[in-house]
């Protein structure tokens, strides 16, 4: 027959096991404690050469690249400030300041393109511009120089867009996806005005019309759709 069970041996049990409790207890406690606290370190942030924090390096190649084709913008805008000065001294307002548009648009690409490489922790380094030609012929002999310089920045751009892509930087790609799209959107553009001034055949009645068009905003393509 087993030990028979009292409450007194059930509380002098319960007092030893207490005991045992307390004396362990500040050592437990204590190690708990010390094993949640966080160790501290410093985190490192790799910077640019202005000291932006950077996060994703840029190969050399792709920099330089960006870094050219924004001088390439600049010097559109200086190319079409120039031709907006030859239309103006020939008294064709319209072209004059669809010209000076054209020019203040690639000057704001050229911007896009610093925004972006600050953002990625770069510096900008301008580079010095060629002065713009400013000897035409006619009006079809600066809408086909620029058609060519529309089609000439695209090309630039898509070759960024394969170094961006060869490179895994999909930062890149994303913000030159919508600056492609434009691009597209300008060589259909300035390939409808040289069709139209081509039509014209630098007879000026026929050259006023146009000039009085582009005065409206007038100098999209038609479409179909």
């Amino acid at each position: 027959m087993g030990t028979p069970f009292s409450l007194g041996t059930f509380v002098g049990n319960f007092d030893d096991m207490a005991t045992s409790v307390l004396c362990v207890a500040p050592w437990s406690i204590g190690s708990l404690a010390m094993s949640l606290t966080p160790v501290s370190s410093a985190i490192q942030v790799q910077t640019g050469p202005a000291g932006r924090a950077v996060a994703q390096p840029m190969e050399a190649a792709l920099l330089e690249g960006l870094l050219q084709h924004l001088t390439m913008e600049r010097q559109a805008s200086a190319a079409y400030f120039a031709m907006a000065i030859w239309f103006a001294e020939r008294e064709l307002r319209g072209f004059a300041h669809f010209f000076k548009g054209e020019s203040v648009d690639e000057q704001e690409h050229a911007a896009q393109f610093a925004d972006y490489l600050i953002a990625r922790g770069q510096s900008v380094a301008l580079e010095a511009l060629v002065a713009p030609r400013q000897a035409w012929s006619s009006p079809e002999e600066i809408f086909s120089a620029s058609f060519q310089m529309e089609a000439d920045v695209t090309a630039s751009l898509q070759q960024l867009y394969a170094m961006a892509e060869r490179s895994g930087d999909v930062r890149t790609t994303t913000f030159l996806d919508p600056l492609v799209d434009g691009q597209v959107s300008s060589e259909n553009r300035f390939a409808h005005l040289l069709g139209r001034v081509r039509f014209a055949q630098n007879q000026p009645a026929a050259l006023l019309i146009i000039d009085g068009e582009l005065s409206e905003g007038k100098h999209g393509p038609g479409s179909l759709s």
